[in-house]
């Protein structure tokens, strides 16, 4: 993966209130979340440089769970170490772009295609409040982030396989690779929303095959959308800075 530098703090994590450790968890893993939760979420920047002294201090640990947690991330490849002190988060180019949603769209068509067969009623209720939510929010485009993130992340559960969720949650870990939401593209939150409301509508009619169809469909238009995201950036610089990626953006 390329990585850069950006002209942004090193230690960018120590104005956020670190997370709680949760009960019996290990500091290793506990940093490993933390650390995987803010790359998620977009709140470390490609190319930015993390000092295991810096995440250290943001957790208030030592620094050996810290190193564990830079080694567990560079192998999964969030993270890319070097000659330098620490480790940089990664950077995709166009090819691993073009990979990461060919896997995407494998895996969110085999989410929607068994939560048509699984989900429970209050679970496609649910589903459907938030397709609403998002028909409300079409003018909100950081709230139409974290909208889309849940309406996927409710699918995804709503597909009762714990061993398609971990594959999941490994593709949105490295979606938070990618810095900018396509929302910021014009006719692209009227376009997802449309697609969403065909995918829970397939869901709640049990219909497995459309509903896996239509997710996969959803994917190869959002890549579509990455994509011309990437040639136009620079010309659209402005209204990127306002739009980060957030969740499972598009």
């Amino acid at each position: 993966m390329r990585t850069r530098r950006h002209k942004v703090p090193r230690s960018s994590l120590l104005s956020l209130a670190p997370p709680e450790v949760r009960p019996g968890e290990a500091l290793g893993d506990y940093a490993l979340r933390s650390l995987r939760d803010v790359i998620r979420t977009g709140r470390l920047w490609p190319g930015e440089h993390l000092r295991e002294s810096d995440i250290a201090k943001w957790l208030r640990i030592s620094r050996t769970p810290v190193r564990q947690a830079f080694h567990s991330l560079v192998a999964d490849g969030l993270l890319t170490s070097g000659p330098w002190n620490g480790a940089m988060v990664a950077e995709l180019d166009q090819n691993q772009l073009v990979e990461l949603y060919a896997v995407r769209e494998v895996l969110e068509g085999a989410a929607a295609s068994l939560a048509a067969k699984h989900a429970s009623d209050p679970e496609i209720q649910q589903m459907l409040e938030i397709v609403a939510s998002e028909r409300e929010a079409s003018t909100e485009p950081s709230r139409l982030v974290l909208i889309n993130s849940e309406l996927h992340e409710t699918i995804y559960a709503a597909a009762h396989n714990r061993y398609l969720m971990q594959s999941l949650r490994t593709v949105t870990d490295a979606l938070g690779l990618l810095r900018h939401s396509t929302f910021v593209l014009p006719g692209s939150v009227e376009q997802a929303s449309q697609e969403h409301i065909r995918i829970v509508d397939a869901i709640r009619a049990r219909n497995s095959e459309r509903a896996e169809g239509l997710a996969r469909k959803h994917v190869s238009n959002a890549l579509a959308l990455r994509l011309k995201l990437t040639r136009t950036a620079r010309s659209a610089s402005e209204f990127l800075e306002a739009a980060p990626i957030g969740v499972s953006s598009p």
